[in-house]
């Protein structure tokens, strides 16, 4: 089992990391909780796949669990469901003293992460990402919200786990496509990273590579986000902005999809479009948006839209939460392991980008 620390001055926790440790469920939560009842929350795509077994393994060590299921899709992370959860909760009489678990991919990763900061003003809360995307990503660092209307992630908080769990063998129930688009947020942070990471990145090309290499990928994402949270919890000092890369423009074209993008699919658009951008006015070295191509396609990731070409790509940049104090702050990275924050006024943000020019 590897086991990567996340210091914080508030709240600390470890990611704990094995190949069938879905089965010590029970184990390690005792190890951080006294018993209590416990919100198992997943969604209808994973529910029928692990909740009853990490509900039995919970229950055998004195937990109570309610287990609670929403419909699967971005769309399920709104207001709605959050209230209609709640209200669950509420009616099986939760209270401060008990806990909410997050069991599934990204979407509930931060619906139920949400739920956990909110309810009763914040109960305890554990992550059991079962995604690709929400191991390396999502389930660490304390991200939590749900979207309003086509506005990815605009109602949240900043609310750290107890403890995450992460079970790479879940991994092999995903769909190709599924398996695939997590893989964009490991791009992501090989370019930033360099060192293994990257030269692991270069040896995968396919999505078999992926999952024969999914733990290794996890360790050394997860190793390089826990690092950038403990130095920049909060985006307070920019940090923690640079795991924003490939974002500003992702999260617009996957918002005006609806729904026809992945979030790791529209990553990758935006990781390349960017890179483009400053490539052609020279920030970048030649060559770096070529490769970042190459390893995205290897997989079979998208690394272009038509939507590049929609004006409401702006519209939505408005609202990126990178957007203070009159100034958007862009990452990009100079090389491969270089990456650099760029902060453009608000206003000059729509002819500084010019996204149309860089369609490949």
């Amino acid at each position: 089992m590897k086991i990567i620390k996340v210091d914080l001055p508030d709240r600390s926790y470890n990611v704990e990391i094995a190949r069938g440790i879905l089965g010590c469920t029970g184990q390690l939560v005792s190890s951080v909780w006294s018993k209590r009842k416990i919100a198992l929350v997943s969604d209808s795509n994973v529910a029928p796949l692990y909740q009853a077994q990490v509900a039995e393994a919970l229950e055998a060590v004195g937990f109570t669990v309610h287990e609670y299921q929403f419909p699967a899709g971005e769309e399920s992370k709104s207001v709605d469901v959050l209230a209609d959860l709640a209200r669950q909760m509420a009616a099986d009489s939760f209270n401060r003293d008990d806990g909410v678990i997050a069991l599934g991919g990204g979407v509930t990763g931060d619906l139920a992460g949400f739920l956990a900061a909110t309810y009763m003003r914040g109960i305890s809360l554990i992550q059991m990402p079962t995604s690709l995307l929400a191991q390396v990503d999502s389930s660490v660092g304390g991200k939590t919200a749900v979207d309003l209307d086509t506005t990815k992630n605009i109602i949240g908080s900043f609310y750290q786990p107890d403890l995450v769990i992460i079970d790479p063998d879940t991994l092999k129930t995903l769909k190709t496509r599924d398996l695939v688009e997590g893989y964009g947020e490991i791009v992501k942070v090989a370019a930033l990273s360099d060192g293994d990471l990257w030269n692991l990145v270069k040896s995968i090309n396919s999505p078999e590579d992926i999952l024969a290499n999914a733990e290794e990928l996890s360790i050394h994402s997860i190793q390089y986000k826990a690092d950038i949270v403990m130095g920049d919890e909060k985006e307070g000092g920019g940090l923690r902005q640079l795991l924003n890369y490939g974002h500003t423009i992702g999260h617009a074209v996957e918002a005006l999809s609806d729904g026809g993008l992945r979030h790791g699919e529209a990553v990758s658009i935006g990781m390349i479009a960017m890179q483009q951008i400053f490539e052609d006015k020279g920030l970048a070295l030649t060559g770096i948006t070529q490769e970042l191509r190459e390893r995205l396609e290897a997989v079979g990731l998208p690394v272009t839209s038509d939507l590049l070409d929609s004006d409401q790509v702006f519209e939505k940049i408005k609202n990126d939460k990178k957007n203070r104090d009159g100034h958007l702050s862009l990452i990009y990275i100079h090389t491969i392991g270089g990456p650099v924050i760029k902060s453009i006024p608000s206003d000059q943000v729509k002819d500084f980008l010019a996204i149309k020019t860089v369609k490949a």
